[in-house]
């Protein structure tokens, strides 16, 4: 009797206490569950993505490849084809499937290990936003109250909606959208029966089931699918027969850029890092860049055709790799990258007129001889070898060569180039940047030579001088005597002999033919009359850091290290009449559903005298350089509108009968610029505009040396900045500051710089500033006659 009170005791403990327990456990987990709004408000990681001004797509960052499709958008047969793989009766339980539940403990209990999932999609939502991948028993017990808690909250579309833009399926891609971008190259809804089939196969095992790891097994988890569902009778026998019987088509397909932007892209995804820290890469962050398709798409063919250009001016160095043995041709073609436009590809055989190649394709291919008789052997910078006869005084069989392909896709023999170059184009007005090219290939360097090469300028830089000169009494008649100067450098009684280009001098001569010839000693007596503090405090005005200038002579000369960047927007204040601009290349945000959060909007050129309350008012950028100044909403003038028409003028010179007149075959009368060419050919430059585009290009090495004695600015940067401004300014009209008041126009005597006179033999039409002194004591070191020299000045 006693026995059966404990036993009765126990049974009544038992039924009281277990549900109380039960209950306890699931008021503990439920307390914990995420709230409603939580699920209603789930944020999938979605990639950062840039785009150009026309929105093609330059690049995505993020380790997660993920397109969100809406459910309306989700094909009813692919739907179909996922509930016959995964929960044939998602529409009918209420988030959890009992007896699949059942069975899969029972095949723990009796077996130790789970052969069959019991999982619902609503189970798999629960655990895939929410929870993690622990496999305990109190993360289950939460992920089936979760379950049950998400089907109240949420219809079967929205749950099937979460799931698969969720789900991972192999190769980075995350969600269904994302799957068939990769898979097939396409959006889901233009996918077949089949390849849909192939899809919904994949969430139970990405990598098993994968059609191009593993395309027997997906095969066969494929038809199996389809089978399905015509027992299911979600599709026709016909339509099973047809789809059973296509083959797989599946290989991978990348994201592949619609622009080739790198610089760009990886300037914008640097901004958006130092902006929004990691979330940058999750947040679904789209970005629209300044830069439109057409000039950037113009930028990289320009400067890869002005590097292959003077590579090929110097000669052929021979093959990347020699002697490869047969064996090892597909290995090494696989192992190398296209860099740029160059493919890599390897000899086969040599014939008379041609050599056939194997590309990294695996094909075979026919170089003609024609595209390589330019391959004299390299024999120094300034010297090539004897023009070769037939391909084999060129290549061997096994050499690992590189191709590049013409309009017809045909290959053309071709190398590698070592010389590198920059290229920026900014709107001469906002500063927006239209096209930037930081290197020949950003595969090979992602240095960004545009923002990151200080260099030296070369006589680029000069134009900053003579505008100093032209806002501090000389104008553009004083004359200036281009001769020879010694300069006392104060250490060891050295002494600096600067010379000109060609050691040649042309004694008294106007300011403005100072500049558009180029004359080195006429821009170093204007510094001397200036002063060098002057000068100095004046440049600083084009946005350069003055401790980044050399405080000497040789700043006339442009010893300054800068950047292509810092040169192109100082020069913008040339073409848009004084005003400062700032560079920028993020021109909108939009975020995961849309909406602009950022929208840029840069200081505007004012067209009549401002008041104070609009002089104060903001602009809203993300420029390049990093400022602490506030951005204004109306620009800057930072020189005289009079200065900057008058050096407008010298400047189109320089393009008319200067060191630029190959910019002439663009047939523009817009077109103002400058070469720049340092000591011994180390940098070669051009910085040139009109009102539209500023653009500046910079050819040189990495590690600075000698481009050779017949390279300069206008053999090398000048060619690359006429192929880009002629599609830049292509159907353009001609664009030409408007001449602000306070300009003159007077006759002048040409040997004095002074007004004519009846006695003048030569005379010419120059501007003015109304309050000039025309007859003014600004002619600096003249000798009586252009042939009176001080023999002093000669040594």
């Amino acid at each position: 009797m006693r026995l059966y009170k404990i036993i009765w005791w126990f049974v009544i403990s038992f039924i009281c206490v277990v549900p109380l327990a039960i209950s306890g456990a699931v008021l503990y987990l439920n307390h914990n569950l995420p709230s409603i709004n939580a699920i209603r408000d789930v944020q999938l990681q979605i990639p950062l993505r840039v785009y150009s001004q026309d929105h093609k797509l330059i690049a995505e960052f993020g380790e997660m490849r993920r397109s969100p499709i809406a459910y309306k958008e989700i094909p009813q047969n692919f739907i179909n084809a996922l509930l016959a793989a995964e929960d044939d009766n998602f529409r009918n339980h209420y988030g959890i499937d009992l007896k699949s539940l059942l069975r899969a403990a029972f095949e723990l209990v009796t077996t130790g290990h789970k052969q069959s999932g019991g999982s619902t999609i609503t189970m798999q939502v629960a655990r895939n936003y929410f929870l993690s991948s622990e496999q305990t028993y109190t993360r289950k017990a939460t992920e089936i109250l979760l379950s049950l808690k998400i089907e109240q909250e949420l219809t079967k579309d929205e749950i099937l909606e979460l799931y698969l833009n969720k789900i991972f399926l192999g190769y980075r891609a995350y969600g269904i959208e994302a799957a068939a971008q990769i898979y097939y190259g396409k959006s889901v809804k233009d996918l077949s029966l089949a390849q849909m089939a192939t899809l919904a196969g994949l969430p139970k095992a990405p990598s098993a089931n994968n059609p191009i790891v593993n395309p027997e097994r997906s095969l066969i988890r494929r038809n199996w699918i389809l089978s399905r569902m015509y027992s299911l009778k979600m599709i026709t026998k016909q339509e099973y027969e047809i789809a059973k019987s296509e083959p797989e088509t599946a290989k991978r397909h990348d994201a592949i850029p619609e622009l080739a932007a790198p610089y760009v892209a990886e300037m914008v995804r640097a901004e958006m890092v130092n902006q929004y820290g990691d979330k940058a890469y999750t947040d679904g962050y789209q970005v629209v860049t300044t830069v439109p398709s057409r000039l950037q798409t113009a930028a990289n063919s320009a400067l890869r055709k002005g590097l292959l250009g003077y590579d090929k001016r110097h000669g052929y160095r021979g093959a990347e790799q020699k002697a490869l043995p047969k064996d090892q041709w597909l290995k090494t073609l696989k192992e190398q990258r296209t860099l740029a436009n160059l493919e890599p590809a390897i000899v086969s055989s040599i014939e008379d007129q041609s050599i056939t190649i194997l590309n990294n394709q695996g094909k075979y291919e026919t170089v003609n001889w024609e595209s390589m008789k330019w391959a004299r052997p390299y024999l120094s910078v300034n010297s090539i070898g004897a023009i070769p006869k037939t391909p084999k005084d060129v290549v061997a069989i096994g050499d690992l060569i590189r191709i590049q392909r013409d309009s017809q896709n045909t290959p053309q023999f071709s190398q590698i180039p070592q010389v590198e170059s920059a290229l920026v184009s900014l709107n001469s007005q906002t500063g927006a940047i239209e096209a930037l090219v930081g290197g020949f290939s950003f595969e090979q360097s992602n240095y960004n030579r545009v923002i990151q090469a200080k260099r030296q300028p070369g006589s680029s830089f000069k134009p900053f001088i003579y505008s100093a000169a032209l806002d501090t009494g000389f104008t553009a008649a004083s004359m200036i005597n281009d001769a020879p100067i010694v300069v006392d450098d104060g250490s060891d009684n050295k002494k600096w002999k600067p010379k000109n280009d060609g050691n040649k001098f042309l004694g008294p001569i106007t300011l403005r033919e100072g500049l558009y010839r180029s004359r080195n000693l006429v821009t170093i007596r204007l510094l001397q009359s200036i002063g060098i503090d002057t000068a100095l405090d004046y440049i600083t005005k084009f946005g350069f850091d003055k401790t980044s200038l050399p405080p000497s002579l040789s700043l006339a000369l442009g010893s300054a290290d800068v950047t292509p960047l810092q040169i192109a927007k100082a020069w913008t204040i040339f073409a848009n009449g004084g005003y400062k601009t700032y560079p920028y290349i993020i021109d909108q945000i939009i975020d995961r559903n849309n909406t602009t959060i950022f929208a840029a909007t840069p200081p505007t050129i004012p067209t009549e005298t401002l008041t104070d309350k609009e002089k104060s008012q903001e602009g809203k950028l993300i420029p390049i350089e990093a400022i602490d100044v506030k951005i204004p909403a109306v620009a800057e003038s930072v020189i005289d509108k009079r200065t900057a028409f008058i050096m407008n003028s010298i400047l189109q010179d320089v393009v008319r009968r200067g060191t630029a007149t190959r910019a002439l075959v663009l047939k523009r009368t817009d077109l103002a610029g400058k070469t720049g060419t340092t000591n011994d050919t180390k940098d070669t430059w051009f910085a040139g505009y009109n009102a539209d585009y500023t653009t500046v290009v910079w050819v040189g090495f990495d590690q600075p040396k000698t481009l050779g004695r017949r390279e300069y600015g206008g053999t090398l940067a000048l060619p690359i900045w006429i192929d880009y401004m002629g599609i830049a300014l292509k159907d353009k009209p001609m664009h030409t500051q408007t001449q602000p008041a306070g300009i003159i126009q007077l006759k002048i005597d040409a040997d004095t710089g002074r007004l004519a006179s009846d006695s003048s033999r030569r005379t010419f039409n120059e501007l003015f500033k109304k309050e000039d002194n025309i007859q003014g004591d600004n002619n600096t070191n003249l000798p009586t006659s252009s042939d009176d020299v001080a023999p002093m000045e000669l040594f």
